[in-house]
């Protein structure tokens, strides 16, 4: 995929034109989001060489494809892959039903391209899930899994026809979620442990500051322990860890820690503590390690970790393809009376959101 224009990110235009340049296809943006109360359209335009595609059509179409690797030559004989849904327009010759309005931005493509560019538009429906991509490891580099959408233009003589790659373009797109308006309760979590000859449990209370974090800001968490056993506490752990599901055609599960701090705070019997600790899960520090989920796979050095996922009202799990959530741990490492051998932890686990925040929009 190129890009025309200037450097700034502004005036970014997104083109991809066919080998036998019959079709040529203009984005001004890949990434496309889901409101929550809306979602915004595929919107862009086809520029069409009519001398050379003669008496041919040209059509557009949104694709949301869920793939599975790799090959299982016994099962299937090859990966799986399940079309989520398929939406196709005819762009040329008009049809007499195109659009009644245009957008802004395709406003301003087709002012920058010519007045012969040719808009289309998809609404994509409620129920489909965001652009997912589990990275594969190092060692498996053909194991991942995906939900993935395109736009793909094409020229036919009718839909029966092969699509050939001469004659046709791809681009992916991303469809995104921003975090919703909403402020809960303060994220928090408890646990008293007890142990033999011991009249007292040891107290371990842990919160964060909000439900909801963005993409790129550091994760406060606060630990507060009253131990009034006759054990002390050797060392504490927070961790965040990212949960992701396959809920389509696997039931295969990967749970990856995406950042930890190993710290060395001891806790003496019969005290108290409080510590905040602060870490910041990002992509940079997990490129490369099999099972995490990023946000597509449309450029993967402008990627992040996969935000999470917020199922819709009456949406099926199973058309989600993954499912994805975040949790931050917390755990003590207590000494036995064999020392390390037969040491014992308390740990709470509090769930939160990781997502988008939602910025000013978008300009050519």
């Amino acid at each position: 995929m190129s890009a025309d224009g200037k450097n700034s990110k502004k005036h970014v235009v997104y083109k991809k034109v066919s080998r036998d340049k019959s079709v040529a296809a203009y984005l001004s943006k890949r990434d496309f989001v889901d409101h929550g109360s809306h979602i915004d359209p595929v919107d862009g335009v086809l520029l069409v060489d009519t001398g050379y595609i003669r008496d041919r059509k040209v059509y557009c179409r949104l694709k949301c494809t869920f793939h599975y690797g790799p090959e299982d030559v016994e099962m299937i004989g090859h990966a799986f892959t399940r079309e989520l849904y398929i939406s196709t327009l005819q762009v040329y010759p008009q049809t007499g039903e195109e659009l009644k309005s245009l957008t802004k931005l395709q406003e301003r493509l087709m002012k920058k391209i010519g007045d012969k560019a040719l808009p289309f538009s998809f609404q994509f429906p409620n129920y489909l899930p965001c652009s997912v991509y589990l990275q594969p490891g190092a060692n498996d580099p053909d194991k991942f899994c995906s939900v993935d959408f395109e736009i793909i233009a094409f020229c036919v003589t009718n839909l029966e026809e092969k699509i050939h790659k001469r004659s046709s373009v791809r681009m992916n797109i991303r469809k995104v979620q921003y975090a919703p308006d909403r402020a809960g309760p303060l994220p928090s979590a408890q646990i008293s442990k007890h142990f033999l000859m011991s009249d007292e449990p040891l107290q371990l209370m842990a919160s964060l500051n909000k439900e909801i974090y963005y993409h790129g800001e550091p994760i406060s968490i606060n630990v507060q322990v009253t131990n009034n056993s006759n054990k002390h506490v050797k060392s504490i752990k927070v961790a965040v860890e990212q949960t992701t599901t396959v809920v389509l055609y696997s039931n295969d599960k990967y749970s990856e820690v995406v950042a930890e701090e190993d710290a060395n705070d001891q806790i003496a019997a019969g005290s108290t503590f409080s510590k905040t600790y602060v870490l910041l899960p990002t992509m940079a520090s997990n490129r490369g390690k099999h099972g995490i989920a990023l946000d597509g796979k449309t450029k993967l050095e402008d990627s992040n970790l996969a935000s999470s996922t917020i199922l819709k009202e009456g949406t099926d799990r199973e058309v989600q393809g993954m499912l994805v959530s975040y949790s931050m741990k917390v755990s003590l490492l207590i000494p036995g009376m064999l020392g390390d051998i037969s040491s014992s932890d308390a740990t709470v686990e509090i769930p939160f959101l990781l997502m988008h925040s939602k910025p000013g929009g978008y300009q050519l």
